[in-house]
């Protein structure tokens, strides 16, 4: 139904949105926000998850592309 390659499919998808999201909480923090909200998303837990969302988007391109 979905295809073959319906595991790399979702790898990209979920790798590409980890990774822009968290560039977005980044680099665009709300302007409002509730008393338990934080003033700006940790930076090292950010760059983290944009790394591994990088490396699971560049992985599924490159095992969608190959074959």
């Amino acid at each position: 139904m979905f295809g073959e390659d319906i595991l790399a499919q979702l790898v990209l998808a979920l790798g590409a949105a980890m990774a822009v999201g968290s560039t977005l909480a980044l680099v665009r923090a709300p302007r409002r926000r509730g008393d338990a909200d934080l003033d700006r998303p940790p930076v090292a837990r950010s760059v983290v998850m944009i790394a591994v969302g990088v490396v699971a988007a560049v992985w599924a391109l490159a095992s969608l592309t190959s074959g």
